[in-house]
């Protein structure tokens, strides 16, 4: 007699589960994602990951073309759920708006080490698509940032927009300095970062210091 349906299918219970191949890429980029945690991008392999999620090199190499554009997806990945964790909350003055998206920014840093050190030596690779996409980011801060000037009635001035794009890298440093190699609290951390950005603005454009001080 032949076996029945469920007997069929009990004995294909331990099978891999087939995914399609977009399920099984993001899939791959999810482990990815994860491992950043704990690590920085250039220690996540091609072997780890395609072992992990029981993928043959060769398709591993269809999915991404390379190591660096597993790499990449990675950290488009991981700079996407950075921004989306530190996302503004519309809801609060301004002022405190910009106090709260930086203590959030302070704690996913804290919590996603590999990811920011990732995203912030994105800009040293060769690969142009990956100082693209980290320049993306970047910019996408500092229209965060710029955004809490209109709100206050400010005419954002060229020098001002550029003084917010270099305190953003000023920032950056800062989080990598304070945030993962040091244990000061995050209070600390944030006042500095405003109190920075207050100083830099109050010489490059007067009225917009003193609407963020207002707001």
């Amino acid at each position: 007699m032949s076996a029945s349906p469920a007997t069929g299918s009990s004995a294909g219970a331990g099978a891999r589960t087939r995914l399609r191949p977009d399920d099984r890429r993001a899939q791959l980029i999810s482990l990815g994602v994860a491992a950043l945690a704990d690590r920085e991008l250039d220690d996540i392999s091609f072997e780890e990951f395609s072992a992990r999620a029981g993928v043959s090199r060769a398709l591993f190499s269809h999915y991404f073309g390379s190591r660096q554009g597993f790499h990449r997806a990675v950290l488009e990945a991981a700079t996407e759920a950075m921004l989306a964790a530190t996302q503004p909350q519309p809801h609060l003055p301004p002022a405190a708006r910009l106090d709260d998206t930086l203590r959030r920014t302070v704690e996913f840093v804290r919590g996603h080490g590999g990811t920011f050190s990732s995203m912030v030596r994105g800009t040293a690779s060769g690969d142009r698509q990956t100082r693209e996409l980290v320049e993306a980011a970047r910019l996408a801060q500092t229209a965060r940032v710029l955004d809490v000037f209109d709100e206050t009635g400010v005419a954002v001035s060229p020098a001002l927009r550029i003084a917010v794009r270099s305190w953003i890298a000023f920032v950056e440093q800062t989080l990598v300095d304070a945030a993962l190699g040091s244990d000061l609290p995050t209070d600390d951390i944030v006042a500095l970062a405003v109190d920075c950005l207050a100083g830099i603005i109050d010489r490059v454009q007067p009225d917009a210091a003193v609407a963020l001080r207002g707001s």
